[in-house]
């Protein structure tokens, strides 16, 4: 066993870089030949990155990103180095560190709390779906990761990557800056290097805007491609988790454990034809010849840095085979209050399940419990209130005619009369746009400060997205996303992977203390 003594990477803070191994940057696959080559084993590659964690998660520069270590890590290490050296591998995750979010259910000794002081302590009964195919698939979760609270839908004016229990998750580029959210905490430590992957969960924008604000590549698969069934909830027709890495070959040799039918989510059942345990057959570094690209232009002309990344990324997918085709609308309506009012209604549903699945010792039974825990708290209600959970638990059940009606409308105008129909009129293999403006300063008076994103489309319709870096303004990372019908993640995957390896703008943080003068 190498015994480390630091963290590697750039000195922190006067720190010495000690470490005996240095993993930084490493993918999956560099990672496993190590283990072929018996370099190291995976409960060094375990104690590297808990040491990393310890020493610039709670020390050094203190991201706040890493909400509880998995004290059971070295024993699961240490079982699947027994099981490598009798000749047995479960697969290209065997050995990899996973951090989860932490709204996604362990039957383990760590709770899932939604960052909230409501469920401080709470164990769920079982293993989510996502956390059960993690562990077949031979990775190691390292631990739970920080994020804003209830997934950034309590109430107004948040501070994304702010919860109760976990406090501030801070931009590990310039650390006064915003992680973005909900999956705060798995876009910093993956960025940070403490994990080689994470897992993280998207509503609207969840995954791929701490992506984006951190530099890494986030997928939010179609909904129903991976189940949701132990993941604290907001939406059944949202909702989805995905992989979250440094590049995309990880990300999608993540996304493929995650796949597959799962009877306690019907989602799932739309993808019984429609999933892949392989995504990794997918990357080509030629795929962007002949594709045709939808360039959506609404969120351009609100920050002329962004814009000026983005008309350089158009070029560069020209100039590596791909046809590009303005597209200055998708959906012909709105459909920002239509996307709220499902929300509500299908929050109280789902929360309200989601207590009776914790057992008679649930922390909180119900949705009118949780509220009023907030009211006596002395922590959870210090910045922002809980204005939607209130708004939600004042809404009827799923058989209401306002949320049917609401539900449909919303689907046909991001799906048939939006998406599907701009990629059917154009003959589109995906659409691409930024995916949002450069991190702002955390401010928990005001809330977030969000400029432009180009997510909403995508996770109303719940249909697929990818973002990847596509550049720096200043030292802030900001990203474009790739978008497309329902069931197109292998194309996504293609195009992306195409586009990633010809421009390679990833580049690791610096933890700088305050803005340059730029």
């Amino acid at each position: 066993m190498i015994v480390f003594f630091g963290c590697s990477g750039p000195a922190i803070d006067g720190q010495e870089n000690l470490s005996e191994i240095d993993l930084l940057e490493f993918d999956i696959n560099k990672l496993r030949q190590g283990y072929e080559n018996q370099s190291y084993t995976v409960q060094d590659v375990v104690s590297y990155y808990l040491s990393r964690i310890e020493e610039i998660d709670h020390k050094g520069p203190t991201l706040n990103s890493v909400l509880e270590i998995n004290p059971e890590a070295f024993s699961i290490a240490k079982q699947l180095d027994d099981e490598l050296a009798s000749g047995k591998s479960r697969g290209p995750l065997h050995g990899i560190p996973v951090l989860l979010k932490d709204n996604i259910d362990t039957h383990d000794k760590m709770e899932t709390t939604a960052g909230s002081r409501a469920l401080k302590g709470s164990q769920p009964l079982q293993d989510s779906f996502v956390a059960r195919k993690l562990r077949e698939a031979g990775a190691v979760i390292l631990g739970k990761t920080n994020l804003s609270e209830w997934a950034n839908f309590r109430g107004e004016l948040s501070s994304s990557g702010w919860s109760g229990l976990g406090g501030q998750t801070k931009n590990p580029y310039i650390l006064d800056r915003n992680p973005c959210g909900s999956s705060s905490g798995s876009g910093v430590a993956v960025s940070a290097n403490l994990t080689m992957l994470a897992i993280g969960t998207e509503t609207d924008g969840s995954i791929v805007c701490p992506s984006h604000a951190n530099g890494i590549v986030g997928i939010k698969p179609t909904v129903g491609l991976v189940s949701r069934s132990g993941v604290i909830p907001i939406s059944f027709t949202q909702d989805t988790p995905g992989p979250m890495a440094r590049t995309v070959t990880d990300a999608a040799i993540c996304l493929g454990a995650l796949t597959g039918i799962d009877s306690a989510d019907t989602k799932t059942l739309g993808s019984k034809d429609n999933h892949y345990k392989d995504y990794a057959q997918f990357l080509d570094p030629d795929g962007l010849k002949g594709k045709r690209i939808g360039f959506y232009k609404g969120p351009m002309g609100e920050h002329f840095k962004v814009d000026e990344l983005m008309l350089a990324a158009i070029e560069d997918l020209k100039s590596n085979g791909a046809e590009i085709i303005e597209l200055d609308k998708i959906s012909t309506i709105s459909l920002g209050d239509a996307e709220f009012q499902i929300l509500l209604y299908e929050y109280k549903d789902g929360l309200n399940n989601y207590f009776k699945s914790l057992g008679p010792d649930a922390p909180v039974k119900n949705i009118d419990e949780l509220i009023a825990f907030n009211k006596g708290d002395s922590v959870e209600l210090a910045f922002y209130n809980q204005k939607y959970l209130e708004l939600a638990a004042a809404k009827g059940d799923l058989q209401s005619p306002e949320y049917l009606k609401t539900l449909s409308t919303a689907k046909r105008y991001s799906q048939q009369e939006g998406i599907d129909r701009v990629m059917d009129l154009h003959n589109l293999d995906a659409i691409v746009a930024p995916t949002g403006s450069p991190a702002w300063k955390t401010d928990w008076i005001n809330g977030d400060h969000f400029q432009l994103g180009s997510s909403s489309l995508a996770a109303v319709a719940g249909y697929p997205n990818i973002t990847v870096p596509m550049g720096f303004v200043g030292e802030l990372p900001v990203g474009i996303s790739f978008f497309g019908r329902a069931w197109s993640e292998p194309k996504l995957i293609l195009i992306a992977y195409a586009y990633e390896q010809k421009t390679m703008h990833r580049k690791p943080p610096k933890y700088l203390n305050a803005p340059p003068s730029y």
